[in-house]
Formats: C-alpha cells, structure tokens, sequence
C-alpha cells in the first residue's frame, strides 16, 4: 500500500519536469515563454526605451559575444518607430521568468531618485555638512580577479601597516574630528537630506549663486547597507511596511537628539564626485547615463547588468498594473537576490513622491538572445 500511495506522486513530479522542459529550479530565469505570455506586452509602448537598450548595447555587445550582433544591428539601424522596435525585439530576444525558486517568482519592487540639497564649496555657519570626495587611503579588491567563483564581490579597507582593517564606518566618519578632515567635495545645510542622497547614489546640490552641480557616487566604505527603517520600526513599534521614505525622513527631522544614533545604525558611507552636468541622467554601475523609469537597480549575481527587463507591478496609490520595458543599469547596497529590483524615477517632486513610497511585490521577465532558448 505504501508503495502504491507513492507511486502517483512520483508520477505527477515526472510529469511536471517534463512540462517545464529546461527550467531550473534555482534562482534565476526560467526557460523562454512566449511573447503573448507577457502581460500587458501586447499593448507596451516600446519605441521610448530604445534610447536606454541602445545605452545597455554598447556594453553587452563588448562584454558578451551573444550580444555582439544583436547590438550591431541594433546600433545600425535609423531611430525606429514603434512597429520596427517591436518587431526586432520579438525576433532577436526572447523572454524569460525570473525566479527563485520553480514555484516562486513575485519579489519585491522599490524605487529610487535624485534628491535636491542646498550646499556650498565652503563650510559657514549654515552649510556645516559634508559630502567626502573618494579618500584615497581607501583599497578595493576585486575578489573575482583571484578567485572567478567570487566573481562580482569586491572587499574594501584600508592599510594599517600590512594589514587590511575595515574601513570607517558612518559613527566614525561623522565624528568630530573625522577622520577624512580635509576630503570635502561639497557642504550642504541638512544632514537628513545628506543621509538619503547617500542612500540614493546621486543628485543635485544648489549654490546660493542659483548654480545647481550634479553629483554622482564615486565609492562606498564596505560595510554592509542596513535600511534603517527596521531601526526605526523597532523603536516606534511601527509594522515594516508602513514605514517608508517619508516615515523616515519626518520622523529623523522631528528627532534630531536621536536621528545621528540611528543613521549610524547604517554603517555603510557613500563617497561623491561632481558628475557631467551634460550627461542626461546619472551613470548607474553599468557606466552609462540612466534614464527615468527606464532603469532599474539589480543584483548582479542573479542578473547581468545590461540585459532588458520586463517590469511588472504597481505604482504607490495606482490601481492600473505598471508594465514597461526597463534595462538593468545599477546596482544597490539593499539590492539583493534574484527578484529584488529598484526602479530609477528621475528628478522632481513626483518622482521623490513615488520612489520613496514605492514598495510594491512584481514579477520580472529577462530577456535574452532567442538562441539562448
């Protein structure tokens, strides 16, 4: 009886392997599905991010030979219409479900912006802040050019005699004195507003002269990114999934005895550079400008920066699905695993707005070469 009460269960796994052909059962994209099993890609408008797939192009075809043609052909031809752009991806790519597991696909979808500070080049009574330019005593190694099965880890530290120490954290940097006394790139007047334009990576500092810089991340100080929204939800007895941006920002400005302790909670530390005003976005980790709700932030063991990504999920507030094609150009310290994803909003009110309310469960769908199926 034990044998035969097994038996179908058996049967039905055999089965369900079958069916699903070449799939994997670990994380990353399943085998290639159909086109008209993406949803809401039948009625995409796809001719606006042609830009930023022209942008990805000119690395995957330098960094991957199966790219290679599918990008010159890309690069040759006139700037298409909709029905061309359509029609070249439905013939040269292929979609494919990204996945945790085999029967777990829906993550975690967030955004992110450029934020807006008022600064200075000098330190007054005011502008008391500092952004740190890159410090040179800081050493980053690159563990995949010693060791290729950690491909994509990096450590950084720093010397202390010849040995390798971790780097400052956040305390020790914001300390007085700190440490990198004489490494200002920028001073700006709001120390919460500094906090979140390093969670973000970049922005834009505006001089009492009217002048507006853009600065971009340059380097980070190795320690791990904590979201100090759990710090915050731990104190307040909030749930986690009502604090957002916002919760956050309000609630470190209307504590200021206490908003340095908890900031510090995040000990990681981002370093800045003054960015190519010309360029028309900030350069995400990919090296190429990003372009409004057309690049996400991605972890890079599970996919490749560069590859074009079916979005799907819902904005803050907004009842009708949100499906477009975005490319993977970033990275993030809170970015991690297979279905984790941050969408870049731009610069303006709106796009703070929703980047920083922007928690929403989706689905993404890589797409790859056709003759990778």
């Amino acid at each position: 009886m034990a044998r035969l009460g097994w038996l179908p269960y058996a049967v039905v796994f055999h089965l369900a392997f079958t069916l699903v052909g070449c799939a994997t059962f670990g994380p990353g994209p399943g085998r290639a599905i159909a086109w008209s099993e993406l949803p809401g890609w039948a009625e995409a408008s796809l001719a606006p991010a042609w830009p930023a797939f022209l942008n990805s192009c000119r690395k995957l075809a330098a960094n991957d030979a199966s790219w290679k043609s599918i990008c010159d052909e890309a690069a040759s031809m006139p700037t298409p219409d909709e029905a061309a752009v359509r029609a070249f991806l439905e013939t040269r790519l292929a979609p494919h479900l990204q996945r945790a597991t085999f029967f777990r696909s829906k993550g975690l979808i967030t955004g992110y912006y450029e934020p807006l500070l008022n600064g200075s080049w000098t330190r007054t009574e005011r502008y008391r802040y500092p952004l740190y330019r890159a410090p040179d005593d800081l050493v980053s190694v690159e563990l995949g050019e010693l060791f290729p099965e950690l491909k994509n880890k990096r450590v950084r530290g720093r010397l202390t005699g010849r040995r390798v120490v971790p780097y400052f954290s956040r305390s020790e940097i914001d300390a007085s004195p700190s440490p990198l006394a004489g490494k200002e790139l920028l001073w700006v007047d709001d120390p919460v507003a500094l906090f979140f334009l390093q969670i973000q990576g970049s922005g834009r500092v505006q001089l009492a002269s009217g002048e507006t810089l853009t600065v971009g991340y340059a380097e980070q100080n190795g320690h791990p990114y904590t979201a100090v929204g759990r710090t915050l939800a731990e104190r307040t007895g909030l749930r986690l999934e009502e604090v957002d941006a916002p919760t956050i920002r309000a609630w470190l400005a209307s504590h200021p005895d206490e908003a340095q302790a908890v900031m510090n909670t995040n000990a990681s530390y981002v370093f800045f550079a003054l960015r190519d005003p010309t360029l028309p976005g900030p350069l995400g980790a990919l090296g190429v400008p990003l372009l409004p709700e057309r690049a996400i932030a991605v972890d890079p063991a599970y996919i490749p920066l560069g590859l074009p990504v079916w979005l799907d999920t819902r904005l803050p507030d907004r009842e009708t699905p949100y499906r477009r094609l975005v490319l993977a150009q970033d990275t993030g310290g809170a970015i991690k695993g297979p279905l984790r994803a941050d969408l870049f909003f731009g610069f303006g009110a709106q796009a703070e707005s929703d980047a920083g309310r922007m928690r929403s469960p989706g689905r993404l769908y890589v797409l790859l070469p056709a003759d990778r199926r």
